[in-house]
Parts: structure tokens; C-alpha cells; sequence
């Protein structure tokens, strides 16, 4: 895969990221889990992030190493074909815990990537 297609998809992700961010700033977990508006939109920009994990197939891996990519990509799975058994709470903790460090780790990639 050019380069080019690889910083197209750490954008990708790091875009997604920045939009969760944006989206949930400002949010606890009881408002976020209310707010059906949020939580849908936080979960198209994970479904977006987990289609470009697969895109970038194991560059992921040698690009951000140590980050679970299996797990990444298994979301977007249940996202996609098991979206009516998908605990918020989980989505919460992801956007929360999970998405600024994915982001910072895709951050490095592009600029090692790029130069």
C-alpha cells in the first residue's frame, strides 16, 4: 500500500478521534448515555476508525505497534452486524479512555510517515 493510501487512513483516524473528542467534551457518562443524538454520532465516527484500521491491515501493526488492532477492528464488526447488543457505557469508556491515546499513537505514525 502507497504511503499516501497509509497517512490517508491515520487521518482517518485521527480525524474520527478528534470529532469523539468534540462530541463528548464537556459530557459525563449519565448525560452521554441520554443522549441517543451523541451516542449515534460517536459511534459512526468508531465505525469510520475501525474501517480504517482494516484498511490499513497489518501496516497498522508496524505503524502503531502495541495497540490492540484486533480489538479495534472487531469493534467495527460489532457495530455493524451487532449494533442492537452495544453497551453504551462500553462506547463511553471507549470514547473516554481509549480514543485520545489511539489518536496521539496515529498522530506520530503520520508524522514518521510523512517526514
Amino acid at each position: 500500500m502507497p504511503s499516501n493510501k497509509l497517512a490517508r487512513r491515520l487521518s482517518d483516524i485521527v480525524e474520527n478521534a478528534d470529532l469523539v473528542a468534540s462530541y463528548i467534551a464537556g459530557f459525563q457518562e449519565k448525560a452521554f448515555l441520554a443522549d441517543r443524538k451523541t451516542r449515534d454520532a460517536v459511534e459512526r465516527c468508531l465505525q469510520r476508525i475501525t474501517e480504517a484500521a482494516i484498511k490499513l491491515g497489518s501496516e497498522a501493526e508496524r505503524l502503531v505497534p502495541g495497540y490492540p488492532w484486533k480489538d479495534v477492528r472487531g469493534l467495527g464488526n460489532r457495530l455493524r452486524h451487532e449494533y442492537d447488543s452495544i453497551d453504551a457505557a462500553q462506547i463511553w469508556r471507549i470514547a473516554r479512555d481509549e480514543l485520545p491515546a489511539l489518536a496521539q499513537s496515529c498522530k506520530v505514525a503520520l508524522q514518521t510517515l510523512t517526514g
